[in-house]
C-alpha cells in the first residue's frame, strides 16, 4: 500500500466524522416545534432555519468546495470547523430568532468538510473500490443524520432543546481537532488546477457543468429525493407534537433511532449497484421509494404506520445519494472535487426550496399536505431517474455500433 492510499480503518474514521459535522443540519427536525414555540414564531416561519441552512450549505459548496482541488484539504478543513463551532455556541445562547436563523445559515455555509471528504478518500483509494468506500462515507452521513434526530428528540425534551446545540458544539470541538490529523497526507497533485487563480476557478465549475451534464442530472435527481426526506421528517417533527397527535420530541427521536435500520444495508446496496449499474440502480430505488411513500397515508392518526414507510426510505434513499457521487467520483481526480461542488450544490438548492416547501405544506394542508408535497417530489424522481437511465443507454448502443 502506498503512502497516498487510504486502509478501511482510515475510510472508517472519516465517515465518522462526516456523520458528526452532517447532524448539525437535523437537529432541528425532531425539536422544530419547541423551537418555534420558544420564539413564538408560526410553522411557516420556523421553516426559514431548515431551507437557508440548506441553500446556504450549497452556496459553500459551491464557493469554497472548489478550493479542494487548489489547496491543501487540511486547512481548508481547520477554517470550516471553526467557524461551524462558533455558530453552534451562537445557536445554543441566542434569545433572538433572527439572530438564531442567521447562525444556522452560516453553520450551512461552513458545512463543506463532509462533501470533502469522499473526493479526498477517492483519489487515495483503488478505483475498483470506489462505490463501497463511497457507500462506508454515505453510512457515516446517514448515521450522523439518523443519530442526530434521535438524541435531538430524546435531549429537546428532558434536557430543553438549546442543550442540543450546547452539546452539537462540543462534539465539533473534538472534530476539529481529529480531523486535521486524518488529512494528514499531501494532497494529490492536480496539474494546472493548483496554478488556477480562485475567479478563474469557479469560472471553470461552468465549463464543467457543460462538459458533464450526467453530473448536474444526477445532483437534479438527488435534490429531490432529499427533499422528500426533509418533507417527511419536518412533517413527522410538526405532526407528532401537534395538539392532534400529542406526543413529545422524544418520539420522533425513537422513530429516527428506527429508520437506522438503512444504515446496515447501504454499503451492501453500494456493491450491488457497482455490478448492476448506477443508473439503473437508481431508476428501481426510486420506483421503490414512491411505494414506500403512498404508505405514509396510513399514519394520519397512528403514528405505529409510520413504521413500513419509514423503513423503506431509510434503506433506499441513500442509495439514490450513492449512485449519484459514483457519476462524480468516477472521473479524472483533477476535477473531482468540483464535480462533486456541482452534483451537492444542485442537491441542496433543489433540497433547501423543498424543506421550506414542506412547513408551508403542512401548515396549509396538515399531514396529507405532507404527503401530497412528497408523492409529487418522488414522481419526478422516478421520471427522471427513468430517463437518464434511457439516456445512458442509448448512448452506450450508438457507441457499440460504431
Amino acid at each position: 500500500m502506498s503512502e497516498h492510499q487510504l486502509n478501511t480503518r482510515g475510510i472508517v474514521l472519516l465517515a465518522i466524522m462526516g456523520g458528526i459535522i452532517t447532524a448539525n443540519a437535523y437537529y432541528i427536525h425532531p425539536i422544530i416545534g419547541r423551537v418555534a414555540g420558544s420564539f413564538g414564531v408560526s410553522d411557516s416561519a420556523i421553516g426559514a432555519v431548515p431551507a437557508l441552512n440548506q441553500i446556504a450549505l450549497a452556496l459553500g459548496v459551491l464557493l469554497l468546495l472548489p478550493l479542494g482541488d487548489r489547496m491543501s484539504n487540511r486547512r481548508l478543513a481547520i477554517i470550516c470547523l471553526s467557524v461551524q463551532v462558533l455558530a453552534l455556541i451562537v445557536m445554543a445562547a441566542v434569545e433572538n430568532f433572527y439572530t438564531f436563523v442567521v447562525a444556522s445559515t452560516l453553520l450551512g455555509f461552513f458545512t463543506v468538510t463532509p462533501y470533502l471528504l469522499p473526493t479526498y478518500a477517492s483519489k487515495h483509494v483503488d478505483t475498483r473500490r470506489l462505490g463501497f468506500v463511497t457507500a462506508v462515507l454515505t453510512t457515516g452521513v446517514i448515521a450522523g443524520v439518523q443519530l442526530s434526530r434521535v438524541s435531538s428528540g430524546i435531549i429537546g425534551e428532558y434536557l430543553g432543546w438549546r442543550s442540543v446545540y450546547w452539546i452539537a458544539a462540543a462534539l465539533m470541538t473534538c472534530a476539529t481537532f481529529v480531523i486535521p490529523m486524518l488529512l494528514k497526507e499531501p494532497p494529490v497533485k492536480t496539474g494546472k488546477v493548483s496554478a488556477q487563480s480562485y475567479p478563474r476557478l469557479i469560472h471553470s465549475m461552468w465549463e464543467l457543468a457543460l462538459s458533464y451534464p450526467r453530473v448536474i442530472m444526477s445532483g437534479l435527481i438527488q435534490g429531490f429525493s432529499f427533499a422528500i426526506f426533509l418533507t417527511v421528517w419536518l412533517g413527522i417533527g410538526l405532526h407528532l407534537t401537534s395538539d392532534q397527535i400529542g406526543l413529545g420530541t422524544d418520539v420522533v427521536g425513537y422513530l429516527a433511532g428506527f429508520s437506522a435500520i438503512g444504515l446496515m444495508m447501504t454499503a451492501r446496496l453500494g456493491k450491488w449497484a457497482d455490478n448492476f449499474g448506477a443508473e439503473r440502480a437508481r431508476v428501481v430505488m426510486a420506483c421503490v421509494q414512491f411505494l414506500g411513500i403512498l404508505c405514509l397515508a396510513l399514519a394520519i392518526n397512528n403514528w405505529w404506520f409510520l413504521l413500513l414507510p419509514i423503513v423503506i426510505m431509510s434503506i433506499v434513499g441513500p442509495l439514490i445519494d450513492v449512485t449519484g457521487r459514483i457519476v462524480s467520483l468516477n472521473q479524472a481526480p483533477a476535477i473531482r472535487t468540483r464535480l462533486m461542488t456541482l452534483y451537492v450544490t444542485v442537491m441542496f438548492i433543489v433540497a433547501g426550496i423543498g424543506s421550506w416547501a414542506a412547513t408551508f405544506a403542512y401548515d396549509v394542508g396538515g399531514w396529507y399536505g405532507t404527503i401530497a408535497l412528497a408523492s409529487s417530489l418522488s414522481i419526478l424522481v422516478c421520471l427522471l431517474s427513468i430517463q437518464q437511465y434511457l439516456a445512458i443507454r442509448a448512448d452506450t448502443v450508438q457507441s457499440d455500433e460504431f
